[in-house]
């Protein structure tokens, strides 16, 4: 697999891993640190971007469900705000507080800052645990 392909696959595991999908794009930014470990910071950008556009897919879901849908995570982010968002790249919980920020229309700007950061933080803690950095 190519450099280029490897960042290809490791966007596409990403989105798809903050998507109300199933998945982990952990293994995925391993094994392309494994294999190119000059791709250090692209692939963090990358993973964090896909990653990031991931969540706010759920948070653009959010937007669109009806005001009478009651919703996992919704005392957690009315009660800390967007910064409940910090933990977006949570398994399970962090889709959901993706989708109850939306369906509270906070800040789309934001979110997208605060679940930028928590997911670039989690990719930044699986490189340096992983012994990339």
């Amino acid at each position: 697999m190519t450099e280029e392909i490897s960042l290809y696959s490791l966007f596409l595991s990403s989105f798809l891993g903050a998507t109300l999908l199933p998945g982990g794009s952990e293994a995925v930014l391993f094994g392309v640190l494994k294999a190119y470990p000059a791709l250090f910071w692209p692939a963090l950008g990358v993973a964090t971007l896909g990653n990031t556009l991931g969540g706010m897919s759920s948070y653009l879901l959010g937007r669109f469900l009806p005001e009478s849908s009651p919703l996992k995570g919704i005392a957690w982010v009315r009660r800390y705000g967007v910064f409940s968002l910090i933990f977006a790249w949570a398994p399970v919980v962090g889709d959901a507080l993706c989708v109850a920020a939306g369906w509270l229309r906070l800040n789309p700007v934001q979110a997208l800052a605060i679940i930028a950061l928590g997911k670039f933080l989690r990719y930044w803690a699986v490189a340096y645990l992983a012994g990339f950095l």
